[in-house]
């Protein structure tokens, strides 16, 4: 058995791991590259493998940096079949057409560049058609359902916790030119114990061989509780001073976290019920929707919940308001008393939450709330460290309203619950491979599977890198 890994190393972006097993070729993942313009033009576009060789890809759950990269797969030539969750298949529906919009305008930005400077124009990595046509190879299964691959391959998906449909993918493989059986568990994004609306990540007791992720790998998140609270703190602070609270969100998993707290807030009036709250972007309001399809992935918490909530909707309540179109979301300028107002981008890149920042930022009443982390040169950041001014579509504005950070929203694991994940292994591993961290954090969780819990063969792999297990 060979796996190469072509994404995702030393880095959290682009996941994508090739193993071959028994003149089968699994593709693990086939996610957008996100980094510099032109870095990832080349990257997304020029897959590092040829796609008709692929027979079949597992996909671990929609976030972009997953599944982003399947039409670009399917239109070089892949014919397979896409595994993944029904909730996954679901997302990926809406996620794939909005990244091949956003992909369409970004594009044309670069064209109007391209032209001033008498160079010919380019094209999209995929258009919409090519999203719409990928759908058509995706296979929905259940968790703990093993589906046959082949005679001598089972696959089976558990619940990974991460946001709606994410899975830990385990292949059972008779290895045949091994003579041996052999269990690859490939742990996706690991989401995090006790949080609202999902399921806690699953634990398993075997691997032989692990390919797991490390975005916290050296880090640790606040509490829970004290996140909601926090949020409780800021609303109310906001409100008093007749402020608006801005928050930029990511549409998937961090908006449904958000509209599910503040509606168990107003339930139990620790924050007014008479609070306009608006969530203003189409797709956060497709992704919501889609939420409320698989009750069968909540938790407990949440069932027990709405079984006492007269809404029987967890992200729908008296005062909740979902705005699609743009006039919609134009006459949200006009408010002159409280309200939340949660939109995409979540880092403040793109789309509508930059009209809000606009119309916003400078007033000392307002409350512009970050949930998640900020990538470098990104506006979120520059909002975050709270510099004196801030560049909206081109345009600088002086940054007067107060800034808020929630920590401990995220939906990866950090490193001792990652730690404790790998401890219920009965058996180490044979081979661990360390994946989707930033070097540092990749680095750092290795160190501790080896010195903490005496893992063997732990490596931490380069990009392109092939290893035979």
């Amino acid at each position: 058995m060979e796996i190469t890994f072509h994404g995702a190393v030393r880095t959290v972006t682009g996941s994508q791991h090739l193993v071959e097993v028994n003149g089968l070729k699994i593709l693990l993942d086939c996610g957008l590259y996100q980094g510099s313009r032109k870095e990832s033009y080349s990257r997304n576009q020029n897959l590092p493998f040829n796609a008709n060789e692929v027979d079949v890809l597992v996909l671990s759950h929609a976030h972009i940096d997953h599944s982003g990269n399947i039409p670009n797969l399917v239109k070089s030539g892949f014919t397979g079949d896409i595994i993944c969750t029904y909730a996954t298949r679901d997302l990926c529906a809406i996620m794939l057409r909005d990244s091949a919009k956003i992909q369409q305008y970004d594009i044309e930005y670069v064209n109007k560049k391209r032209q001033r400077q008498n160079l010919p124009p380019v094209e999209p990595i995929y258009t919409i058609s090519d999203a719409v046509e990928s759908l058509k190879h995706f296979i929905g299964i259940g968790y703990e359902r093993p589906y046959k691959l082949t005679p001598n391959i089972n696959l089976t998906f558990y619940d990974a916790g991460h946001i709606l449909g994410s899975a830990i993918v385990a292949l059972d493989i008779v290895d045949q030119e091994e003579k041996r059986d052999v269990r690859l568990v490939f742990s996706g994004d690991i989401g995090r114990p006790n949080r609202p609306i999902l399921r806690d990540p699953t634990f398993l007791e075997e691997a032989d061989v692990l390919l797991i992720e490390s975005t916290y790998g050296n880090r640790y998140h606040a509490e829970l509780d004290e996140a909601k609270n926090k949020l409780e703190q800021i609303v109310n602070k906001t409100c008093k001073r007749s402020g608006k609270l801005i928050v930029p969100a990511f549409a998937v998993g961090r908006t449904q976290e958000l509209v599910y707290r503040l509606h168990q807030l107003v339930e139990a009036r620790d924050i007014s019920p008479n609070l306009p709250i608006y969530v203003d972007s189409p797709l956060a309001i497709d992704a919501t929707g889609i939420y409320r399809l698989h009750p069968e992935a909540y938790d407990e918490e949440t069932h027990e919940f709405l079984a006492g909530d007269r809404h029987n909707d967890p992200f729908g309540f008296d005062m909740m308001r979902y705005t699609r179109s743009t006039s919609e979301s134009k006459e949200l300028n006009f408010l002159r008393e409280p309200a939340v107002i949660i939109s995409a981008s979540g880092m403040a890149e793109a789309g509508r939450i930059l009209h809000h920042l606009k119309n916003n930022v400078e007033d000392p009443r307002n409350t512009i709330l970050i949930v998640g982390w900020q990538a470098p040169h990104t506006l979120g950041r520059r909002i975050v460290e709270k510099k004196a001014k801030i560049r909206i579509f081109g345009e600088e504005y002086e940054l007067k309203a107060e800034v808020a950070t929630i920590n401990g929203l995220s939906a990866h694991a950090d490193r001792a619950e990652l730690l404790e994940w790998t401890g219920h292994l009965k058996k180490r591993p044979f081979h661990t491979f360390i994946v989707h961290g930033e070097e540092e954090a990749s680095l750092a969780l290795a160190d501790a599977l080896q010195q903490e819990q005496q893992f063997e063969n732990v490596a931490v792999p380069e990009l392109g890198q092939k290893f035979k297990v």
